[in-house]
């Protein structure tokens, strides 16, 4: 066995042992360690890419090197490779770009436990990537959720306990959908490992046995992912999470932790129950029509909404919705088209949410037309914004445009589902253009800045004469600034650079997805 077939294993365990390490240190060195743990775990799985990638195959390791039924085990091929580089990125530039939103709104008694719950959350991310047990799927869903609700209450407010407790009520109730499912799955099959599941559901459905009870199971574990990835009607607790929560958290929550349950539902149709019995069963024409909706519904609530945040968090649902309309497309193409949707949204929407804090300061309330003018005190942050506002909408050059003629070349020759994706594509862009379209007039309009620096000027005078509350040490630092400004325009390059040579990217999604089985 290669050396490098271990790496899958080790970059869970690193992420692990970062967590449980971190919870004894001080926040300096928890943040010091929460970071080297990441960028370890990215330098492993560029390697395994670049393995796999030339290998042409994947491989299975199994844990302590015991078979089935007695041991787990754990898959990786490109697909899985890339998956973890973009988990990786995303927590890693998350954390580095959000230093001062950590330091001011998190308690310094709490800082390692953030570090905690983030290595924590990457782990569990990089275990539902890898694992090839339904059941090990499951017990790191509910790892991820606990992580999730920690990142959105850690700010100790009593909105966003509140967040947070709803998103637990919620992503409880996908969990307990998905493990009624998995139960079923394990009754009627009698295994846990995925590969074996695939080959005892072939055999049900050729002799016609179990057709219910498949149908049932399928559905069950279905819309209990679409639940905790927050597919409308099941997004309520998307806007107060988001908007609400630490900047990074924001970032991560949006970019990757949403993203790691729908990767599991692909793997659950190709590796699990298998795309042909999938596709018997009618969930593809549910996924479809859900995702459909979803992508106007979610930027109907983001144009009526006036706060910055909130806005961006709609805009979420309307893009995990083009995710499972790609997925119920029900073709390959419309599969490789999802997936790259969830990278390339990912690493997109963490920028805007990076990006905007300078706009917002980390505050939830501030509204559309508060940026007016913002875009000159901040240029960096705003052409950053702004190039992920554009990527969103669809426009040539980004990454968005690329995702979204994906999925219009996967519904070609599809019947009513043609007609419906291209629709649903045009409509959503348009709609994308009108709250998108905003921010920007508003962050390059003059005026406002003029009015904000006779202000704070003000404020400066009051503050030295001891009239105003504000604390300098709040004021983000010169080397705060410069990470934060590295890292929005990081993920700008790398947005760009899908956007003009998409070939790479989409190869490997490709390749991965040809073995996926």
């Amino acid at each position: 066995m290669d050396f490098v077939m271990n790496f899958p294993f080790f970059s869970i365990m690193i992420c692990m042992l970062a967590a449980l390490s971190t919870f004894m240190l001080g926040r300096r060195a928890a943040a010091a360690v929460a970071k080297i743990a990441l960028a370890l775990t990215l330098v492993l799985s560029v390697i395994l890419t670049v393995y796999t990638h030339g290998t042409g195959e994947s491989f299975v390791y199994m844990m302590g090197h015991f078979p089935a039924p007695w041991g787990n085990e754990i898959r990786a091929g490109e697909l899985e490779g890339v998956m973890a580089i973009f988990t990786c990125v995303i927590a890693l530039l998350s954390l580095i770009a959000g230093k001062h939103s950590i330091r001011t709104q998190v308690d310094d008694t709490k800082q390692n436990l953030y570090y905690l719950i983030t290595c924590l959350m990457e782990a569990s991310l990089l275990a539902l990537i890898y694992t090839n047990d339904i059941f090990t799927g499951y017990v790191f869903i509910e790892i991820n959720t606990i992580a999730g609700c920690g990142l959105i209450m850690i700010k100790n407010s009593g909105r966003s306990i509140a967040a947070a407790i709803r998103y637990m009520v919620v992503s409880l109730v996908g969990s307990g959908l998905f493990l009624i499912g998995t139960t079923l799955l394990y009754s009627i099959t009698g295994h846990l490992l995925m590969q074996n599941i695939n080959e005892s559901v072939a055999v049900l459905a050729a002799d016609g046995s179990y057709s219910v009870t498949l149908t049932i199971i399928t559905a069950l574990m279905t819309v209990g992912l679409a639940i905790k990835s927050g597919l409308f009607p099941f997004h309520l607790w998307i806007p107060d999470a988001y908007a609400i929560s630490v900047m990074p958290s924001s970032a991560m929550l949006s970019g990757m932790v949403s993203k790691g349950y729908i990767f599991l539902l692909i793997k659950l149709i190709y590796r699990v129950i298998g795309f042909d019995v999938y596709k018997s069963t009618g969930v593809f024409d549910l996924i479809f029509i859900a995702g459909i909706v979803a992508m106007i519904m979610g930027s109907v609530a983001a144009i009526r909404t006036g706060f910055l945040r909130r806005m961006t968090a709609y805009s979420s649902v309307s893009q995990i919705g083009y995710i499972f309309m790609g997925i119920g497309i029900a073709n390959s193409l419309g599969a490789v088209a999802a997936i790259f949707h969830i990278i390339t949204h990912g690493l997109t929407k963490s920028l805007l949410f990076i990006a905007s804090s300078s706009f917002t300061g980390n505050k939830e309330d501030i509204k559309v037309s508060d940026l007016k003018g913002l875009g000159h005190k901040y240029p960096v942050s705003a052409a950053t914004f702004t190039a992920a506002a554009l990527s969103i909408i669809g426009f040539p050059l980004f990454a968005g445009f690329i995702a979204k003629m994906l999925l219009a070349n996967a519904s070609f020759d599809c019947g009513w589902r043609m007609y419906a994706a291209i629709g649903a594509i045009a409509v959503s862009t348009i709609l994308n253009v009108v709250y998108f379209f905003k921010c920007i007039i508003n962050l390059y309009a003059f005026g406002g800045f003029e009015e904000e620096k006779k202000s704070e000027g003000e404020e400066a005078t009051k503050a030295a004469a001891g009239d105003c509350g504000i604390s300098v040490s709040e004021a983000p630092t010169k080397c705060e600034k410069t990470l934060h400004g590295i890292c929005a325009t990081v993920l700008a390059i790398i947005n760009l650079y899908i956007g003009l040579a998409p070939g790479l990217l989409s190869d490997i999604i490709t390749k991965g997805l040809n073995v996926f089985d």
